[in-house]
């Protein structure tokens, strides 16, 4: 993916044509999503901007991504209090042993073997199925779900709803289920967490756990699928040094989660509430803004080229692929803890990994926010 050169704060335009202004530098990025005069919730106002209108739960002005204020404060509160530094230690050994059953489906298939179906997709949905208590049947029909919740606006808008709907009613019934039951589960301790906090709408809560499912899914497949593609091509010269240890994989994962971006993320687009300097420049009120992350992530300013495409040389800053601020993506450490897991232990079982098709015949993910493989066949 090519991306522009970092620069002041400029106007550009929206994919209708309609105004907008281009925040590109990595301090700039930083500001606009971490000051509180620039919101989520008024791109949903009756006067919101195009891309508002696109169906898909991206889009739901109940989803905690999309509130700002008291409000998603309330939200936000309510996932720390679910993911306890307690809950994260007891996590990571049977996010371990997941990691491992999916190897050994790897090292049984027939070659080739499709890495996506075999291990990409299946292991982070059942990490995701595992934390929230999903039976069999919320896994099959996940992958439906999550490709219309993330739609980039090309699919049927009648289909989608359906689809939502659909999934709506799922996370209501998951919601009264553990109220009824609750276990130790991510679900039970949500509604635990939301009876403690206290004034937290029914439909906020549907839409939070809503997209726990299928955020915690979609997001870790992308970025396993994008990170093998690499890793098997252009930077074949990293697999060694991956199974040398878990430590040595973090910091790869954290920069092969800098460097490769999930797709169109329209998530970093903010709407001004009142005039704001940034890196000099007057946004106006009222104006729409587009905060470029993986520009932002490739400043040379911050991120010096002489280190970029070295995978094992710690950031320079933190990076800004799951956001900043109060948005700050709450699900970022299990996605780099799967990342690192899964790179290592795939690494170190099979130090003969090879892509099996010509990298030009790919065939990419559509329609939805996010781009990866559909497929990928490599032998062992």
């Amino acid at each position: 993916m090519e991306f522009g050169t970092p620069g002041l704060p400029r106007p550009t335009e929206l994919t209708d044509g309609s105004p907008a202004w281009l925040v590109s530098r990595y301090p700039d990025v930083r500001q606009v999503l971490s000051d509180s005069r620039f919101g989520r919730a008024e791109l949903y106002a009756a006067d919101g901007p195009p891309l508002s209108r696109a169906p898909g739960l991206v889009n739901d002005p109940d989803l905690m991504f999309n509130q700002d204020g008291p409000g998603h404060l309330r939200l936000r509160r309510t996932m720390r209090r679910a993911f306890t530094p307690r809950a994260v230690a007891r996590w990571r050994p049977w996010i371990a042993s997941i990691v491992e059953q999916r190897l050994d489906s790897v090292s049984q298939g027939e070659q080739p073997v499709d890495i996506v179906a075999e291990f990409t997709l299946p292991l982070p949905v059942a990490v995701i199925s595992r934390l929230m208590g999903l039976d069999a049947s919320a896994r099959e029909r996940m992958r439906h779900w999550s490709e219309h919740a993330f739609t980039d606006g090309s699919r049927d808008g009648e289909e989608v709803g359906a689809a939502m709907a659909d999934f709506s009613a799922f996370g209501a019934e998951l919601l009264a289920a553990r109220r009824r039951e609750p276990g130790d589960d991510l679900v039970s301790g949500v509604v635990r967490a939301a009876d403690e906090e206290g004034g937290i709408p029914e439909a906020q809560l549907v839409s939070l756990v809503c997209g726990l499912v299928v955020g915690g899914h979609d997001s870790t497949m992308t970025m396993l699928g994008n990170a093998l593609l690499y890793l098997l091509t252009e930077g074949r010269e990293f697999w060694p040094r991956l199974a040398m240890g878990e430590e040595a994989a973090g910091v790869a994962a954290d920069r092969l989660l800098h460097r490769i971006p999930l797709g169109d993320d329209r998530g970093t687009t903010r709407r001004a509430y009142e005039a704001v300097e940034v890196g000099g420049v007057l946004i106006p009120p009222g104006a729409v803004v587009l905060a470029d992350c993986g520009m932002a992530n490739r400043d040379p300013d911050v991120f010096p080229a002489s280190t970029a495409d070295d995978l094992f040389a710690p950031l320079e800053a933190p990076t800004l692929s799951f956001g900043a601020g109060p948005h700050y993506c709450l699900g970022a450490w299990l996605a780099r803890l799967e990342l690192q897991l899964a790179l290592h232990r795939l690494a170190a079982g099979f130090p003969g990994l090879r892509l099996a098709q010509v990298p030009d015949s790919v065939e990419w993910r559509v329609g939805a926010t996010s781009r990866s493989p559909v497929r990928l066949l490599v032998t062992h």
